[in-house]
């Protein structure tokens, strides 16, 4: 995993991606690190952001966690000069505090704790796996232009080994945060239910198996009919669905997998199957649909009707939202002592 995703804030993210509403301040594109450290360096005259209990945060530092696509969207999405500083600013904050909150975490991970012997340390095949991870998928197996992108970094290959470790240790100690959440009762999730209801309408929809078949040369469309018709009859005969679609469909994209389409709005299918989709219960097949020089036959795999889903269709779905909540809450709470506990210094 390339560690300049890890600590893209959701700040950062929300202005990256805002929509253009006007004319970008007229600068040139940014292009690599060292533009993007020219953009950030006059705000901060000796090119230090922050200490965090010890270590020296740089200009430099915040500038490798900006990409130059990621600082000309902001560009792009900023109305004049003073909008793009403003959402700059922004970004800086959010990838400092996420800086500053990585070297803590570090430092809490390392810190010798009453019955522990030594340090905590990640395993040298741990590093190793992550490496060879980032190098095949970031750089398709490259090394050169791997190589090409720590020197790029500024980093040495044994500085870029520590720095990858020390990634590997914010994300275990930000997942034992998860570990340690608590079990969302079924109370909350009902209540949260009863009171959110609105999100758990649901349009008619269905999962459709879909086969189909091109018209033969010279072929009339009660001809194609009668084709489709006596496959269909051997679904009604018992044979499954699914069997039919992989012996007699002749679309090869979704043939191997029984013709199985994922789930959709029934008004967002094509006209000529929407009203036959619409009768259809689950299990039941329809009559063939003739579309130009096509046929089909469809199945209904499930089907949902338009209305508030049943509690017991998103418990699990409301348990997951809960749990991720209550995450982010005791993360904060963790992070926001650590914060407390620390001598940290904003330029």
């Amino acid at each position: 995993m390339n560690p300049r995703r890890l600590i893209c804030g959701a700040a950062l993210c929300a202005v990256v991606f805002q929509p253009v509403f006007g004319a970008a301040a007229p600068q040139a594109p940014v292009n690599n690190s060292d533009d993007i450290a020219n953009i950030l360096r006059p705000r901060y005259a000796n090119g230090i952001v922050a200490i965090a209990e010890g270590k020296v945060i740089t200009v430099k530092d915040v500038a490798q966690e900006l990409t130059p696509q990621q600082l000309n969207g902001i560009r792009a999405g900023s109305r004049t000069e003073a909008e793009f500083n403003k959402n700059i600013d922004l970004a800086q904050e959010t990838i400092i505090q996420n800086l500053i909150d990585r070297e803590l975490v570090i430092k809490e991970f390392r810190k010798v704790k009453p019955g522990m012997k030594e340090v905590r340390r990640i395993p040298d095949n741990y590093i190793d796996q992550e490496i060879a991870s980032e190098e095949h998928d970031e750089f398709d197996g490259d090394r050169p232009k791997f190589l090409a992108y720590i020197r790029s970094l500024g980093m040495t290959q044994n500085e870029y080994r520590k720095k990858v470790e020390e990634d590997i240790i914010f994300r275990y100690m930000l997942g034992q945060q998860r570990q340690s959440q608590s079990i969302v009762s079924p109370v909350k999730i009902e209540t949260y239910y009863n009171e959110n209801k609105d999100k758990f309408m649901q349009p008619d929809s269905i999962v459709m198996r879909l086969l189909q078949v091109k018209r033969k040369e010279g072929e009339t469309n009660d001809q194609l009919r009668a084709r489709l018709n006596d496959i269909l009859a051997q679904f009604k005969g018992g044979k499954k669905f699914e069997e039919l679609v992989r012996e007699f469909s002749e679309d090869t994209s979704s043939r191997t997998k029984g013709g199985l389409q994922s789930e959709r709005p029934i008004s967002d299918l094509a006209s000529a199957f929407e009203q036959p989709a619409q009768k259809l219960k689950k299990g039941e097949a329809a009559d063939p649909i003739i579309v130009e020089d096509y046929g089909y036959l469809i199945y209904a795999e499930d089907r949902k009707y338009e209305g508030l889903q049943p509690l017991a269709e998103v418990h699990d779905q409301i348990e997951r939202m809960l749990n991720q909540q209550i995450t982010v809450q005791a993360r904060e709470r963790w992070l926001e002592r650590l914060r407390r506990d620390a001598f940290i210094v904003r330029q």
